[in-house]
């Protein structure tokens, strides 16, 4: 299992999901870049399908949307890789937010429970 831990959040693999927990409110691109690289790995070690659990992560700030966005190009830019996404209707950005991966990749399975 690979995993990056900092004061308050992480982010977990497990075989081929990944799992955000916490508040995430790092500054900019370059901050997200160690997470940016762990979804590649997974991205490039995957054949099938990817599921991202975001259900335990309370907050993601702009900068961390913008990253979910760009990893969802990435995987509908795959073609043969399914994605998706779990999320929980009681985290108010959630609902907002995640709709709109499926504009940028309408294939993705979006899971708001």
């Amino acid at each position: 299992m690979r995993e990056i831990i900092a004061a308050d959040h992480s982010v977990r693999v497990e075989g081929e999901t990944i799992h955000f927990e916490g508040t995430m409110r790092l500054s900019g691109t370059e901050a997200y870049a160690p997470i940016q690289a762990l979804m590649a790995d997974v991205l490039n070690m995957t054949r099938q399908g990817i599921t991202l659990d975001l259900t335990g992560l309370e907050f993601l700030n702009s900068s961390g949307i913008n990253l979910l966005a760009k990893f969802a190009i990435d995987v509908r830019n795959r073609q043969s890789v399914a994605l998706t996404v779990l999320g929980a209707s009681r985290i108010p950005w959630q609902p907002k937010s995640l709709p709109n991966l499926k504009r940028l990749f309408p294939a993705t399975v979006l899971q708001i429970t």
